[in-house]
This record gives C-alpha cells, sequence and structure tokens, in this order.
C-alpha cells in the first residue's frame, strides 16, 4: 500500500481516455449517490451526494487513496457532530480514479469530495465539475499555505480546491562516491554536467543519473525550476509554450548527457532502476521530498551513503526549485451540501492533529506552512548520513515558482512526452524536436477537444 503510494505521488500518469472527456465537456454536469464505500464509521455510511438523516446529520462521501486517513476522518466525525463524512479508499492513478470521477460526474453520482491532483485540477474545472470554495471563506486559508500551492488552486477569485500535499525537489546523491572520486557536489547545472564526466571517467560503471524517458512528472519538474511555461491562460483561450526557451534549453542539457552517455536511460521504479541505486551505478537522483523514503525502502543496504542538497542551479546566484507531485481535496459541483463539504476539506488540510496524522500515517509532505517545521526522525537521519534532510527541503517548497501552470490535457502531454523521449532516447530524434512533436500534438489535441488555444 505504501510504496503503491508512494508510486503515485510520482505521477507516473497513464492516460484518461481523450473521448471520455470529450462526451463529459458536450454533456451536462450531475449529482447523486455513490458506488460502493469503505466507511470509517460502523455507523450509517452515506450515499454521495450527500444526504441528511433523519436525526439531522450530514452525510459526505469522500474519494481518496491517501492511506490510513481512517484516523484523520474519525476525528472529524467526533468533532463535527453534525456531519458524519464516510471514506472511499479508491486506487490511484488517471485511468484508476479519474477516469471514475468523470464517469460519475455524468451520470451523477459523484462523491461530495475527493482527491485530485494539481496537474488534473484544469481538467476538472474545464468540465465545470468543481464547487467554488471562496463563497464558504475559503480564501482566508490562504496565508496558511506553501504559497505556490494555493496559486494552483485558485483561479483568478476563484478556489477550486484546499492544497494538501507536495513534492519540492532536491538532489539525492552518493555522498560516499563525490568523496571517493574528490569530487565537489554540484550547485550549478554546469557542475552537474562536469560531475558526470568525470564520475564515469573515474569509473565507466558509475552514471550521473538515470533520465527514464517515460517519466514526464520529474522532466516536468525540470522545467518548472528553469522557468518553462507550458501553459497559460490569455483571455478565454490557452496559450501553450510547450518548446518555450527554458524548456529547450533544459532538453538541449540532457540531450548533452544522453550524447556523451553519461546518463543510463532506464524505466525508472523498476527492478533495474532498484538495483541501480543499491549498487551505486547512478550517483544522484533528483527527486521530490517522498523519493527519501524510495530509495530507503529499495536500496538499504546504502544506509550512510547518501546526502541530499538543492537542486542544481541555472545561475549560481539563484535558489530555485521544481516540483514533482502533489494533490488536493476538491468539493464536486453537485453535492447536495457543499457547504459542509468545504468545511471539511479546510479542516482536514488545515487542522494540526488531522495533518500530524497523514504525515506520519502516509507520509505525505504537506503544504500547510506550520506543518513543515518539524525534523526528520531518527531513522531517516541515519540513513542520510546523520543529516536532517528535512530543512533542505522546506527551504525548496519555499523556493518553487508560483507562477507555473498545467494545462487542461495533461494526461494526454504525458503520453506524448514519454512517446515522443522514447524516439529520442532511441536516437530516432533529439530531445529538442521531441519537444516541438508535443507542442503540436497538444495544440491540436486541445482544439479537438474543443478548447481555444493560442500557441
Amino acid at each position: 500500500m505504501q510504496e503503491a503510494f508512494q508510486r503515485r505521488r510520482r505521477n507516473a500518469l497513464t492516460g484518461i481516455s481523450v473521448l471520455l472527456l470529450l462526451s463529459f465537456l458536450l454533456a451536462a454536469c450531475g449529482g447523486g449517490s455513490s458506488t460502493s464505500s469503505t466507511s470509517t464509521s460502523s455507523s450509517s455510511s452515506s450515499s454521495s451526494g450527500g444526504n441528511t438523516s433523519s436525526g439531522g446529520v450530514v452525510n459526505l462521501t469522500f474519494w481518496s487513496w491517501v492511506p490510513n486517513l481512517d484516523k484523520s476522518i474519525a476525528l472529524f466525525n467526533k468533532t463535527h457532530p453534525n456531519i458524519h463524512v464516510s471514506w472511499n479508499s479508491v486506487p490511484s492513478g488517471a485511468n484508476g480514479t479519474y477516469a471514475k470521477m468523470f464517469t460519475a460526474i455524468k451520470a451523477g453520482n459523484a462523491p461530495d469530495l475527493g482527491q485530485v491532483e494539481y496537474q488534473f485540477l484544469p481538467t476538472f474545472e474545464a468540465t465545470g465539475g468543481l464547487t467554488d470554495l471562496s463563497q464558504y471563506g475559503a480564501s482566508s486559508l490562504k496565508d496558511q499555505f506553501v504559497p505556490w500551492t494555493w496559486n494552483q488552486v485558485t483561479q483568478g477569485s476563484a478556489i477550486y480546491a484546499i492544497p494538501e500535499d507536495s513534492g519540492p525537489m532536491a538532489m539525492y546523491y552518493r555522498a560516499d562516491l563525490f568523496q571517493k572520486y574528490n569530487i565537489p557536489v554540484p550547485k550549478t547545472w554546469d557542475d552537474y554536467a562536469a560531475a558526470a564526466q568525470k564520475l564515469h571517467q573515474a569509473d565507466p560503471n558509475v552514471y550521473i543519473t538515470d533520465f527514464p524517458p517515460k517519466e514526464a512528472g520529474q522532466f516536468i519538474g525540470y522545467i518548472w525550476q528553469a522557468g518553462g511555461r507550458w501553459f497559460n491562460i490569455n483571455g478565454q483561450s490557452w496559450q501553450v509554450n510547450i518548446n518555450d526557451t527554458a524548456s529547450k534549453k533544459v532538453t538541449d542539457f540532457w540531450q548533452g548527457l544522453l550524447d556523451k552517455k553519461l546518463v543510463t536511460t532506464d524505466p525508472d521504479f523498476s527492478q533495474g532502476w532498484y538495483n541501480d541505486l543499491q549498487t551505486g551505478r547512478n550517483a544522484t537522483w533528483i527527486s521530490a521530498v517522498w523519493g527519501a523514503n524510495t530509495i530507503m525502502s529499495n536500496a538499504a543496504q546504502t544506509s550512510g551513503k547518501w546526502k541530499v542538497a538543492p537542486m542544481p542551479q541555472w545561475s549560481s546566484s539563484n535558489s530555485v526549485a521544481g516540483n514533482w507531485g502533489g494533490s488536493t481535496t476538491v468539493v464536486f459541483k453537485d453535492s447536495k451540501h457543499p457547504k459542509e463539504a468545504a468545511e471539511f476539506a479546510s479542516w482536514l488540510n488545515t487542522n494540526t492533529d488531522s495533518v500530524n496524522g497523514m504525515v506520519t500515517g502516509a507520509q505525505i509532505y504537506p503544504a500547510l506552512q506550520s506543518a513543515l517545521n518539524g525534523s526528520s526522525d531518527a531513522a531517516t537521519q541515519k540513513f542520510y548520513s546523520g543529516q536532517d534532510i528535512s530543512q533542505v527541503f522546506k527551504d525548496a517548497s519555499n523556493q518553487v515558482d508560483v507562477k507555473f501552470q498545467w494545462g487542461p490535457t495533461m494526461s494526454d502531454v504525458f503520453t506524448s512526452v514519454g512517446d515522443q523521449f522514447s524516439d529520442a532516447v532511441a536516437g530516432k530524434q533529439t530531445l529538442s524536436a521531441a519537444l516541438d512533436k508535443v507542442q503540436n500534438d497538444t495544440v491540436q489535441g486541445m482544439k479537438k477537444q474543443g478548447f481555444s488555444v493560442n500557441s
């Protein structure tokens, strides 16, 4: 369960059917009752849409894949006797939960609340499937969250979700290997390329990192840090700039490492990739905060050999991080009790006991500012050479650019990136040319789905 949750948070997405989304865009949205659920209470479980029992209790249903959520929900139910939330533990991933959410909204039997990753919020917004929470006082929560996460859930004055967790990025590195070969820890991307060359010259079996061609989530994290802006809203139209100057800078950098054969290109989160973490074949992994547990769980024998440093910078005078992962709590449009649902969404992600419960029970990295002040636990510090890595990620969380915007068809974008980059890694084209094709695929796909697009 926990490993599956970690994999969900890295956003290894598979596609939502274009036909499903298009049919939704052309259909009216509805609300109603949910499918079978796993309730957090033995008392009467609710049907979705939020029914009211004869005792005046509002019943709400929440679809989420976060493990061990029952403790937070039980606490809410205990402290809010007039509201009862039932938790449906649903599968993660676009082909699982999201496809079911779109189908349920169209059919009129969506839950009251749901878990939605940041990159899919614009898709739900485009379908009109979400409640604007500003009318229920959500704007008062703004200053409690990391700034970039709040920007992700708003459009103008509208607030479409409450931030839950995030995935600020940093560089995990094999401190023993850098020390062995007397290589400074890279502070810039130029340093990183130089380290790649020196490591591979010192030991031809060692590579600076892996470049998995189908891992669009990680690559977009690089773009985010570099200042790439793949999507923007211009009036009533979408502006698409997937092959902008900043993004081409990133592709050219990685093309250089590929051309010199200084990186591996294995699928990440595969057995071979885990083995490379164990053996030191890959000396770094630029990943999100949740990656700490991935390494600890799958390369246990390397305890004491790793450390964490900020992401390499494009300029030595900068301190900018990317983000890879994170999700929110939404209220679906036709909940019969949106006020109570909004109250739960806000409480879940701001109540200290609730958030701490999700941190310990699901190992989320919270978007709530006040929850970022803790230290790494003793086991984590021991694994990472005695380092308290929490400060690195706290700093990174506040260095993620607030202006980054996801588009409304991200599942299709992720698929296109994976397909085109796979061809690039196979030598059929460059990463730069691949990005041009992703730009074209995205613009044409959005137009076919009825979006107004400028590019």
